[in-house]
């Protein structure tokens, strides 16, 4: 098909099989799906016979350690499947009645498992210890068991964690409906285009209309996507305001002092690195500033708007880069990292790990799922031909080959890694892609294309989900003191932010202020901060690799390899980057406001 999409976009049928993910690997048939469903169910049962037994002896200690843990690998996988049915055409109802059973499984296995953490604290000084010396096969769990009696204080007894496990589906209700209304209910106006064209708004192809050189085309899209947020603000509202909700409720449960304390503390994160983030890109806004007022001079305009943000300041360079031109550069750009993981890139392209483009009713942005432990990871896109798109292509195949490479090193029980870390790879496969484009390039408008586009990457990541971050911290901070999270209140603080992260040179149009309304990411609550953490640590480790050579690569690897072996904070440590301290965030930021001084050399 084309890289410049359709009028009307095409049906799944219309797609070419090599540009749909083969989720025949994980399920060759639904009849094998619903096996493993069935066996979730049996493990569910087997599981539950083996409560009050943890304190018999290690024998039925390990049985109930890996009964729990066979019934996850299964369960996930289980899930991961029907969740990427259904995000090939999120009005499917039969995919979104797999999801619910899916989601199901996971709330029985919750309850079911609840026991374990209460029964395991329950135990005498000295027993766990015990268990492991007598059986080889448990010291795999060490750091698993050791997990647990870290936050021994926020467990509950058993009756009350069922109560707080069997509560988790309807917990998700908030999330849920936000998700159908935003994929799947949500209508957006028609634009004319730059042609003159008749064309529908959609979520994929707002970035390509923000992106144009035709001002008034940014403009009318930008009216036309906010305009229907502002058409359902109430709806919108409501469900933020439930899943802060939950998440103040479920902190409180546990005894935590908030729910921010509750977020970080499943990663051993300390709230001081949150607040650390926040303030340290607070305290250089002054080179964001001065990248606003270089966007400005640059367009020649009198008054710079939301809607100008996104198009490339070199507008006579004019890039769309097919999809196969995408994927021979990012697999060019990650030659650094030695022979063995760009042929795995390379296989990644060729075995229909990734779903290419938007189709009608397809979930919208792009994801990397590493769930289907036994299966290679999956990648969804939305892929619109720009170089934004070909920069998603090198992040979500980060994702991709660090979901790879814990699977491949550690059980199941460590392989899947740490959100706190998840940001990483993928956005050292961004550094390594613009390393790579930067050393090719001798046009000099084109040089700056690149440099624009890698500084849009920074704010789109680093300052963009800072001010995500701070956000999030002050609408759980109101709910936390009783303030309702109406319309209104979350527009007012959501303005103010954009006035105070991109500074005197733009007009902060009152449409923007509901952008908070389409965010997926404020329903897992501070999850947005760990982009801009990972992001900071990435600069960090693509300058070692490309700098150092052999040892940074093996260190790097080796991270890639460590699943949730540690503590995320002790895998970076290992990897070459102490997190703990503002030093990795000083770092980009300082990276950041060189590369601002090269395009405005480069500019003139």
């Amino acid at each position: 098909m084309s890289e410049k999409q359709a009028a009307a976009l095409p049906t799944r049928e219309e797609i070419s099989v090599q540009y749909k993910w083969k989720l025949e690997d994980i399920y060759p048939s639904e009849e094998q799906w619903e096996d493993e469903v069935r066996q979730v169910r049996q493990l569910i049962e087997d599981l539950q016979r083996l409560q009050g037994t943890l304190t018999e002896g290690a024998g039925p200690f390990k049985q109930c350690i890996q009964t729990v843990e066979a019934a996850r690998q299964l369960a996930s996988r289980v899930y991961s499947y029907a969740m990427m049915r259904s995000d090939e055409n999120t009005a499917d109802s039969e995919y979104q009645a797999m999801i619910d059973k899916a989601r199901g499984l996971y709330v029985a296995l919750q309850g079911a498992a609840s026991f374990i953490g209460p029964e395991i604290l329950a135990m005498l000084p000295g027993q766990l210890d015990q268990y492991l010396d007598q059986d080889d096969e448990l010291k795999v769990y060490r750091h698993y068991l050791d997990e647990i009696l870290r936050q021994e204080e926020h467990l509950l007894s058993p009756d009350k964690e069922r109560l707080l496990a069997e509560a988790g589906d309807m917990a998700q209700s908030a999330s849920n409906a936000f998700t159908m209304l935003n994929n799947a209910d949500l209508k957006f106006r028609t634009i004319k285009d730059e042609n003159g064209k008749e064309v529908e708004v959609t979520k994929g192809r707002y970035i390509r209309f923000q992106q144009s050189k035709d001002r008034r085309v940014r403009h009318d899209s930008f009216k036309a996507l906010y305009g229907s947020y502002w058409d359902h603000k109430n709806t919108l509202a409501a469900t933020l305001a439930g899943s802060v909700k939950k998440d103040l409720y479920f902190s409180r449960a546990r005894r935590y002092q908030s729910s921010l304390e509750a977020a970080l503390d499943a990663d051993n994160i300390n709230t001081s690195v949150y607040d650390n983030l926040i303030s340290a890109v607070d305290d250089n806004l002054e080179s964001m500033h001065r990248y606003i007022a270089l966007r400005k001079r640059t367009l020649g305009v009198d008054e710079l708007h939301m809607y100008d943000l996104y198009v490339p300041i070199t507008p006579e360079v004019d890039i769309d880069i097919p999809y196969a031109e995408a994927t021979d550069a990012v697999t060019r750009a990650v030659a650094p990292l030695g022979r063995d993981y760009q042929d795995q890139v390379r296989d990644a392209f060729a075995s229909r790990w990734l779903d290419v483009y938007e189709t009608q009713g397809k979930r919208s942005g792009a994801y990397s799922n590493g769930s289907t432990y036994g299966a290679h990871p999956f990648i969804l896109l939305n892929y619109q031909g720009s170089m934004n798109d070909m920069f998603t292509v090198a992040h979500e195949m980060g994702h991709a080959m660090h979901s790879f490479l814990s699977s491949k090193n550690q059980p199941y029980v460590y392989s899947n890694y740490s959100i706190f870390v998840a940001e990483v790879a993928s956005t050292v496969n961004e550094g390594l892609l613009f390393a790579y484009l930067l050393e090719k390039t001798t046009d000099k408008q084109k040089r700056a294309y690149i440099l624009n586009n890698h500084l849009e990457q920074f704010r789109g990541t680093l300052y963009r989900q800072t001010m995500f971050a701070e956000f999030e911290k002050i609408a759980h901070g109101m709910a936390g003191a009783g303030e309702a999270l109406t319309p209104q209140a979350l527009c007012s603080v959501y303005h103010d932010l954009n006035v105070k992260y991109y500074g005197p040179e733009v007009v902060v149009d009152e449409d923007v202020d509901i952008e908070w309304a389409r965010i997926p990411h404020f329903y897992r609550y501070f999850y947005v901060y760990k982009y801009a953490t990972g992001f900071s640590a990435a600069v960090t480790l693509a300058k070692q690799i490309l700098e150092e050579g052999q040892p940074a690569i093996d260190r790097y690897i080796g991270f890639l390899s460590s699943g949730s072996s540690d503590y995320p904070l002790e895998v970076l440590k290992q990897a070459g980057v102490d997190m703990s301290t503002p030093d990795p965030v000083n770092q980009a930021l300082g990276v950041f406001a060189g590369v601002v001084t090269d395009l405005e050399e480069s500019l003139g």
